[in-house]
């Protein structure tokens, strides 16, 4: 494997498509989660208040080379539901990152966030990744329980790790999926999900 980071692509199921993101996609994403404080709590940063607030933050990740930021698109409206990216992991050889994620409310309960995963994991295997790293804040429970649900192993925690933007201290909690571990949960979300 050569890059770091993968190139950005566009992925697909019978439930999401996912591409890169761009300005364009703002106007469906803040509709789908602009102004919630629930879409946002666990994001590092405060909640985008308008449009072009998101944006800004849209660009600065757009921008950023360590991240390979996606829109997420459900296949039913065809709009934007929310975004998801690659990462890069610093120290950590053959390693990504799947981080930055978020989707609107309407999204939440779902099968988006496990068909995206599915998409986003099997895509880092394909591309010789061996172990893909899934991080979230210790309170998001939420997370945390569907990390678990797609075969993510509890790996550890960070504590005080980061700030959260309200300016208390974040403990991260890491799971990992390596590469030989996930044939089996893959099946079984597929088989959950009716994809192939």
């Amino acid at each position: 494997m050569t890059a770091k980071l993968p190139a950005p692509v566009v992925l697909e199921n019978d439930v999401v498509r996912i591409e890169p993101l761009a300005l364009d996609h703002v106007p469906d994403l803040f509709a789908a989660g602009g102004g919630d404080d629930d879409v946002w709590r666990w994001l590092p940063i405060d909640t985008p208040r308008t449009e072009a607030a998101l944006g800004a933050t849209a660009r600065t990740l757009i921008e950023d080379d360590r991240h390979v930021p996606h829109a997420v698109i459900a296949k039913e409206s065809g709009r934007a539901v929310g975004w998801t990216t690659y990462c890069d992991v610093p120290g950590f050889e053959e390693s990504i990152e799947i981080g930055w994620t978020w989707y609107g409310r309407a999204a939440w309960r779902t099968a988006v966030n496990t068909s995206c995963k599915l998409l986003l994991i099997d895509h880092a295997f394909a591309l010789g990744y061996n172990r893909v790293l899934l991080k979230t804040d210790n309170l998001n429970l939420r997370s945390q329980n569907a990390i678990k649900r797609i075969g993510g192993l509890h790996e550890g925690t960070l504590r005080r790790h980061r700030r959260r933007s309200d300016g208390t201290w974040r403990d991260t909690v890491c799971f990992g999926i390596l590469d030989d571990e996930w044939p089996p949960h893959r099946d079984r979300l597929a088989a959950r999900l009716k994809l192939s």
